[in-house]
């Protein structure tokens, strides 16, 4: 049998159908380029973060090439499960770590990426930046010596502030994550920025701010407004792998004079 296939001239960006090679091998049947970290390996972080143990399913995470697990651990700071987003977060502070003990400019470059999400000029809303950057400290003291300064700027009015009301929530979290593992951090100027929030008509982020203050060890029922200590507002605090429903007042209560509200 023989088979017309047609002729290909550089330059011109359809076959001349008129100028025909004659051949007795059928044309090459070219298989679709397969992606190397497309949905196969999406699905499968999916999976992994629906899994009910942490420790089981941030093994498992760890197994996948960095380069791949990045870019889907981003995809989810996006998605509606707010469960998903923050386990999302808490591996994104895994792989952060394990960047920066090996491969320190990859994680500058993970926390620069990070930084760019919450820019104006990135076109995008940031969600879940500011609690993935405050946990990637917490697991790495060398990056918060180089970024600390500017995850607490996202509270400043004189800094890198951040308008956005939901946002806002994220800073709080984010500064209260690391806080948690660098109380001696707290500068009696982010402190003040805190405790404006705990006026907020945001029950999100009054109860963010406590937990703030708690972790960086400068929460006392004495000094704060009296309605903290009575407030019966219920939000949901993520405790590493799940949410818990609590009021704001029991945060303040367990946290006067002590540090750490996880």
């Amino acid at each position: 049998m023989l088979y017309a296939i047609p002729k290909y001239i550089p330059g011109n960006r359809i076959h001349q159908t008129s100028l025909l090679i004659i051949t007795k091998h059928p044309p090459e049947r070219r298989c679709p380029m397969k992606k190397p970290y497309g949905r196969q390996t999406k699905k499968k972080v999916r999976e992994i973060l629906q899994m009910p143990l942490q420790e089981e399913a941030l093994t498992l995470l760890a197994l996948i090439p960095d380069e791949q697990l990045v870019g889907h651990l981003f995809s989810h700071f996006y998605i509606n499960d707010e469960l998903i987003k923050f386990r999302s977060i808490t591996a994104m502070g895994e792989l952060g770590k394990r960047l920066a003990a090996h491969r320190m400019e990859k994680a500058r470059i993970l926390m620069r990426r990070i930084m760019w999400n919450l820019n104006d000029e990135s076109g995008g809303i940031g969600w879940g930046s500011c609690e993935a950057m405050g946990q990637i400290l917490s697991k790495s003291p060398e990056l918060a010596r180089e970024f600390k300064s500017i995850l607490f700027s996202y509270l400043d009015p004189k800094g890198n502030f951040i308008e956005h009301e939901t946002l806002q929530q994220g800073v709080l979290w984010g500064i209260g994550t690391y806080l948690e593992a660098a109380p001696q951090h707290l500068n009696r100027t982010t402190e003040a920025l805190i405790s404006d929030h705990l006026h907020s008509f945001d029950p999100v982020k009054r109860g963010y701010a406590v937990r703030a203050l708690v972790n960086g060890g400068r929460f006392d029922c004495s000094s704060v407004p009296k309605a903290v200590l009575t407030d019966s507002e219920q939000i949901e605090i993520f405790t590493g792998w799940d949410f818990g429903k609590t009021r704001i007042s029991d945060i303040a209560l367990a946290g006067d004079g002590k540090r750490g509200f996880t």
